[in-house]
């Protein structure tokens, strides 16, 4: 592929239906330090008065009119669509956004810039190639394609397309599975990417706020030797991994971003293959491909092999490398606050421990205990799943209904029981714990769960998700970077995220 190190820039969108609420935003936006904006006509109520709209602009516009058709919300008639369409061009607008079906019959005037559009809301075509041939014979100053994508894989196609134009194009994959194409749109060349002005008013699926693209992607900072990392998970938006990871990165000054990447089961496999071709050196890998991600893996660590599932690759050159890091990562915290070791062995060494849940991090944690001494009785409201796991890692099982009969001495929630939103509930009935209980829990959204509540209100040692969360966190950065990941940090940044997801 080709490289630029031309920066790109966000374009942010403004919809809205009074022309003095469109003036107020652009210059807002402006004033929040955006180079670009979208003025979308379409949205406008009533008569469009573009002269108004750009007078005293205070940053340079794209006008756009889009039919229904083209996802937009125009709904007078074409001629008067194309008169509009002249008029902001007339008027000198900076940009003019022109489909390709209509692009030659609106000739070049003045100083505008041409942007010749396609817009695909069912699919990315497979000859995206032959697409943008077409396209450049229209006069084209940028060419910009918007399609589905139905695939990860399409995402790569369009960064393809985009570094090997020699015209400048924007190509942007919509849909949540289309959002990296978003961010990494710098990195392939594209002169520009777009967001939304707030995440209540996302224009196109997939689309993020120009906040999210400025303040946790840094977007305007990626080039195309900026190297990324990335989670992969099906879904993949609630993750608070690209928040901390990327802060990390931004305090020690890399030329590193993190992204969210959803990708479903069946495309897995390939994703892996082609995640060197994205730029990609790691992954944080969850549900639900913890364990189907092992098939693709050239080196594991003794805890993967021993779990059967990794949630952590390294790519170094054909090498790809597994780790888990939610095994260490909850094993320290427990260790840490149980205290002193005895005679050089774990504190954990000799302890009875409940195992609640028979999910990816059931298995790490009860992988973990079990290696440092403890006796571990695991339980799932899945009897099978939890009796199938008890088997493999030969420790004893009990029905759900039965957790409460079982005495122990660690109690580890690995069932998502008390996340937000549902933080009235918990996996286990508070008059069974015991204050020389030590209780774990997995879940950090909210920290202070109703079973950590519980807890404390009965004085028993207490590790929360967010201590996990962190830790394991510190230990994929650390394979990321070779350094070591600023705690005190992501701390801070997760319970901030998740303080914010509250209210």
């Amino acid at each position: 592929m080709q490289q630029s190190d031309r920066q790109s820039i966000i374009c942010v969108s403004i919809a809205r239906g009074r022309h003095r609420h469109v003036i107020a935003e652009h210059r807002h936006l402006a004033e929040q330090g955006v180079k670009l904006v979208e003025i979308r006509l379409d949205y406008i109520n009533g008569q469009v008065n573009v002269k108004r709209l750009l007078a005293e602009r205070p940053c340079p516009a794209i006008m756009t009119c889009r039919r229904e058709r083209d996802g937009g919300r125009f709904h007078g008639t074409e001629q008067e669509r194309q008169l509009i369409l002249r008029t902001a061009i007339a008027e000198g607008v900076e940009y003019i956004d022109l489909e390709e079906d209509i692009a030659g019959d609106i000739p070049r005037f003045g100083r505008t810039k041409r942007i010749i559009s396609y817009h695909n809301f069912r699919e990315t075509p497979a000859d995206l190639q032959a697409l943008h041939d077409r396209m450049s014979q229209l006069d084209p100053d940028v060419i910009k394609i918007a399609t589905l994508a139905n695939h990860p894989q399409d995402n790569l196609r369009m960064f393809r397309l985009v570094a090997q134009s020699r015209i400048p194009t924007v190509g942007i994959c919509m849909g949540d599975i289309g959002t990296p194409s978003r961010i990494l749109a710098g990195k392939f060349g594209s002169p520009f990417t777009y967001a939304a002005f707030h995440t209540d008013r996302t224009l196109a699926p997939g689309q993020l706020s120009f906040e999210e693209m400025k303040e946790i992607y840094h977007y305007e900072d990626i080039r195309h030797d900026t190297e990324v990392f990335a989670v992969i998970a099906d879904p993949v938006g609630h993750s608070l991994s690209p928040i901390i990871h990327n802060a990390a990165f931004r305090k020690f000054g890399m030329n590193r971003v993190y992204i969210p990447i959803r990708v479903p089961r069946e495309d897995l496999f390939e994703f892996i293959d082609q995640a060197p071709q994205w730029g990609i050196k790691g992954l944080s890998v969850t549900i639900p491909h913890k364990e189907a991600v092992l098939a693709k893996l050239t080196k594991a660590d003794s805890i993967v092999r021993g779990i059967g599932a990794a949630n952590t690759v390294i790519f170094d050159g054909k090498e790809r490398l597994g780790f888990n890091t939610d095994c260490r990562a909850a094993i320290e915290a427990i260790e840490v606050a149980l205290g002193t070791p005895v005679d050089g062995r774990s504190p954990i060494h000799g302890k009875q421990a409940l195992v609640l849940g028979a999910g990816g991090a059931g298995k790490a944690i009860a992988f973990g205990l079990i290696r440092a001494g403890a006796t571990v009785t695991l339980t799932d409201g899945d009897e099978e799943k939890a009796r199938a796991l008890a088997e493999k890692l030969d420790c004893a099982f009990v029905k759900w209904d039965d957790r409460h009969s079982i005495p122990c001495d660690i109690l580890a929630n690995c069932t998502p029981v008390g996340m937000h939103p549902n933080v009235d509930e918990s996996p286990f009935d508070a008059k069974y714990l015991r204050g020389h209980m030590l209780v774990f829990d997995a879940v950090y959204n909210p920290e202070n769960t109703l079973l950590i509540k519980d807890a404390r209100a009965r004085n028993c040692k207490v590790v929360t998700g967010v201590e996990m969360f962190v830790r394991q966190a510190c230990m994929q950065f650390k394979l990321f970077t070779g350094q070591d990941g600023p705690a005190d940090l992501m701390r801070e940044v997760l319970k901030r995220a998740t303080s914010a997801a509250r209210w």
